[in-house]
């Protein structure tokens, strides 16, 4: 089964879960506003991303941040530190499956990789 991290009233999020249950594609969800990520979970997904993948520059969050709070996170601890911090900053949805995880929402890379 897939297990999903995001937040429900992303849109991007609800693109993905629209595609999962149009397809039938049985899922967990994990709500980072009731279920946080967990240091482990954020390392365990550097091993199969670049951390800099999972850090969601372009959303509202990090824009918040101030300069110096951005031009902090400059390796993987430091991203960590903040992903923790700020866990709607984590790239949504990212999707574990079997193979590895998916970052983002790509109707092709869907089909391709989940039927």
């Amino acid at each position: 089964m897939l297990h999903i991290y995001g937040i429900k009233n992303c849109n991007t999020v609800k693109k993905a879960l629209d595609w999962l249950s149009l397809k039938q594609i049985e899922y967990t969800f994990h709500d980072y506003k009731k279920e946080p990520a967990t240091d482990l979970q954020l390392l365990t997904w550097e091993k199969q991303v670049n951390w800099e993948a999972l850090v969601n520059k372009k959303g509202t969050t990090w824009r918040k941040l101030t300069d110096a709070e951005k031009e902090a996170v400059i390796d993987a601890p430091s991203a960590n530190q903040a992903l923790l911090q700020n866990n709607s900053m984590i790239k949504r949805p990212l999707i574990e499956t079997k193979e590895g995880i998916i970052l983002g929402f790509d109707e092709a890379e869907y089909t391709q990789k989940l039927g």
